[in-house]
């Protein structure tokens, strides 16, 4: 379980003005799948006061990991049925093969309502494969996390059904913020999030991996030299958050003429690395796209 605030409720604001307050009482939610991603969600929804263990319910085909959930007070569920009249919100955390099967199997039992706001962490299933095997009325939400999410960092993106209102964006969006941040887009952009944030996290631990290869080739201790590059990045990515500046911006404030700063900046362009880093992003969003197809 990861500590946090235990905010009352979250208030969300739209442009039309529209304000949706949400208890946090009000919130039953079950994980169709209880894998390291729904471990992930269930911790941080508790610690930040979104929801509470004893208002959540599991269910998965590994005895381990229903103990686990148990442990913490979340009802584990004998079948799909029983959790989805425990829960207003049910995260599908399946496999992506499964997930319409899984949904197919819910409807012809009955067990899906308007009531209750369904989500898909699964990658690559559209917003039509979903809707179909729910069926018609079912609010249904596609989002795209990323790992981070398993220390509370998550970097996410929703795309809303036929059927979500404002209420089901604010619910999303309030389960999201509690473990990162979720932004809204058009699904036709959900394989460019893949290849952004996605896939992303492992861009990132290469370029660690190599800042701290470079350190220990300067003569730094291995330990030392990834601490330091784990740490400059979360420093960098904090700046770039929290001062709303463009990174180029920042980049300049720390590049003073003839330094070293703009040294190892010039190497870096002199080796593509701006090129590498959109090529990656690009290949990932493509192949995402092809995925979706097959």
């Amino acid at each position: 379980r990861v500590d946090g605030p235990t905010p009352v409720s979250v208030l969300h604001e739209y442009p039309n003005n529209t304000r949706i307050e949400m208890a946090m009482s009000t919130l039953k939610v079950g994980f169709i799948g209880s894998g390291m991603m729904a471990e992930a969600l269930a911790g941080g929804f508790d610690a930040a006061g979104v929801a509470a263990f004893s208002h959540m319910s599991c269910i998965d085909h590994n005895q381990s990991r229903l103990d686990l959930f148990a442990s913490w007070g979340v009802h584990p569920c004998k079948d799909n049925v029983e959790l989805a009249t425990r829960s207003n919100v049910i995260f599908i955390a399946v496999k992506p093969y499964a997930v319409a099967k899984v949904l197919s199997e819910m409807r012809a039992a009955g067990a899906l309502s308007k009531d209750t706001l369904v989500i898909s962490i699964a990658a690559g299933v559209t917003l039509h494969t979903l809707e179909e095997a729910a069926g018609p009325g079912i609010p249904m939400m596609r989002v795209m996390p990323n790992t981070p999410c398993l220390v509370g960092c998550v970097a996410a993106a929703m795309v809303p059904g036929t059927s979500c209102d404002e209420t089901h964006s604010a619910t999303t969006s309030k389960l999201f913020n509690a473990v990162g941040k979720i932004h809204q887009v058009q699904e036709k952009h959900m394989d460019a999030v893949t290849g952004v944030s996605g896939s992303g996290p492992a861009y990132v631990f290469l370029m660690i991996e190599a800042m701290a290869d470079g350190g220990v080739l300067a003569g730094l201790p291995r330990k030392i030299a990834q601490d330091l590059a784990a740490q400059t990045v979360m420093g960098a990515a904090k700046m770039v958050l929290e001062t709303g500046k463009h990174p180029g911006q920042l980049k300049d404030a720390v590049t003073s003429p003839a330094g070293t700063t703009i040294a190892g900046v010039a190497a870096l362009e002199r080796n593509g690395v701006r090129t590498a880093f959109i090529s990656a992003v690009k290949a990932a969003a493509d192949r995402a796209t092809e995925l979706s197809k097959e």
